[in-house]
């Protein structure tokens, strides 16, 4: 673990150096930064959904066959070959539909609240906190943290999002040590996270910070998410859970 941290850590540095990003700073948000982190969590949020709607497909094979069984049936009943060729792109279109209508329901939930109203939610409590990423004065990324005293002491890892422009330098990765940090100082044993990323960036991010996968969830409620029948036939996520022991993480990167 000590040998992958440090080669990840010099091949950021490495590309810090080639891009210029040297003056990345990561420092606790200010009012004056509110639009810029919404307009960067928001944009983030929403490259989900294709994400959710087109590369989710190939791992839920249950909805493959569900689709294929529709279309047998559509050609038993029509007996149309047009129908059928057209049924891949209606399928494919209802899960971008629904897709998108879950997430702009959980985004209208997450501006409502703590997004809405950042200072005074992170302010609130010592144990929650909103940082930003900074680069030449500009903010590229963001990230939260949220104690939770039940079922065990931890700190949750939320709303992380970076930039489109700004990804690939290492960005997220000065976050989620900040994430970090901030767990050891206030006492915290664990760092939890969840996501719902079908694309391996996000994953392969986690892990080179030092989290395990401790649970993945087929068919995760997202909050937002509705009970029609349409919704449920063509929207349907798995969720993983990351857990990071922040002691035994803390040694190994000395």
């Amino acid at each position: 673990m000590e040998q992958q941290v440090s080669k990840i850590k010099k091949n950021i540095c490495r590309k810090v150096h080639q891009n210029g990003l040297q003056s990345l700073v990561v420092r606790e948000f200010r009012p004056v930064d509110k639009e810029e982190v919404q307009r960067i969590y928001c944009e983030g949020f929403m490259e989900m959904i294709p994400d959710t709607a087109f590369r989710g497909l190939r791992h839920h094979p249950e909805r493959l066959l569900l689709y294929a069984a529709m279309t047998v049936l559509c050609f038993v009943i029509t007996m149309c070959w047009w129908v059928i060729a057209l049924l891949p792109a209606i399928v494919l279109g209802c899960r971008y539909f629904y897709s998108r209508r879950v997430f702009h329901g959980y985004l209208e939930q997450v501006m409502s609240k703590d997004m809405g109203d950042i200072e005074r939610f992170y302010s609130k409590s010592p144990d929650s906190c909103l940082w930003v990423a900074v680069l030449e004065g500009k903010v590229v990324g963001l990230v939260a943290a949220v104690g939770q005293q039940r079922p065990r002491r931890a700190v949750e890892l939320q709303r992380m999002s970076v930039d489109r422009r700004y990804r690939r330098y290492g960005v997220a990765f000065e976050l989620g040590l900040k994430v970090q940090d901030f767990a050891a100082a206030h006492g915290y044993s664990t760092v939890v996270l969840g996501t719902i990323a079908y694309t391996p960036a996000p994953h392969r991010l986690y892990q080179s910070l030092g989290y395990c996968c401790v649970g993945v969830t087929n068919g995760y409620a997202t909050p937002g998410a509705g009970m029609s029948l349409m919704e449920r036939l063509f929207y349907k996520v798995r969720h993983h859970s990351y857990s990071l022991d922040v002691q035994n993480n803390k040694l190994s990167q000395h």
